[in-house]
């Protein structure tokens, strides 16, 4: 099982990119897991065709006792998908509700019953307190990818999370793989990116062109790979997806 946390500034497009790297992989055959780590409970959303499933929290509070198929819905390419919630608005911390959400899986054995052959944890990046690192500190991701555009607030979120990443590293936790570069198409985005690589010390994994075909496909409520599995932009997340699986035999 491969487990990789995605991390991004919110608005950068990160739940994009894990959507459609979750489905690819489905389409390639593998059992993928989707766990949203927002508050917003957005991440699923273009896999779900736009509906909003119910939060791990929600459905505690709801129902104060779950089972799986209360937090856990499947997509029509066969994603499963989980969206952790956030607390009531006002009121408690969003942080303290992915540790909840996690615990709650766990205690399920979540992993153990649907044995996925990948999980994305799909985190916002914006503040990386303790329950926003849970997946790099908890045991729980193997890796991480940053999603990075070359506008200047993106790449300060990148900076304080491989910050966060190298420091759980050193206590054998979850290693830093690299930025996915989404471009914004701003001038000079390339070398601005670049730069930023550097000076943390990391790779550009991969660079993923500004499209059209993006904005389209959620029009749809979908992803890319799905709406126009045919497409440039298609291509290029299947790319990215068997990039990031490695040694894991996938085909496309």
């Amino acid at each position: 099982m491969k487990k990789i946390a995605v991390y991004g500034k919110g608005g950068i497009g990160k739940s994009t990119v894990v959507s459609n790297l979750s489905a690819a992989l489905a389409g390639m055959g593998l059992t993928v897991m989707q766990i949203g780590c927002d508050p917003k409970s957005d991440s699923t959303r273009n896999l779900m065709g736009s509906a909003k499933i119910p939060t791990v929290l929600d459905s505690l509070r709801d129902k104060g006792d779950v089972e799986l198929d209360d937090i856990v819905a499947k997509s029509e390419c066969g994603v499963l998908c989980v969206e952790s919630g956030g607390p009531v608005p006002g009121v408690g911390c969003a942080g303290r509700g992915i540790i909840t959400a996690f615990e709650k899986l766990e205690e399920l054995d979540a992993y153990g019953a649907y044995k996925p052959d990948v999980i994305f944890y799909d985190v916002l990046g914006d503040v990386v307190c303790g329950g926003f690192a849970m997946p790099i500190r908890g045991g729980y991701a193997d890796e991480v990818c940053i999603v990075t555009s070359g506008e200047m607030m993106s790449l300060y979120a990148a900076t304080n999370i491989s910050h966060a990443v190298k420091s759980f590293g050193a206590r054998g936790y979850a290693s830093l793989r690299g930025l996915i570069f989404n471009a914004k198409n701003i001038e000079g985005e390339a070398e601005l990116v670049e730069k930023a690589a550097e000076e943390i010390g990391t790779d550009i994994i991969y660079r993923l062109p500004r499209d059209a075909m993006v904005q389209k496909a959620e029009n749809l409520g979908k992803t890319v790979v799905e709406a126009f599995p045919d497409s440039e932009m298609a291509s290029r997340f299947r790319a990215l997806a068997q990039l990031l699986m490695g040694d894991m035999q996938v085909t496309i």
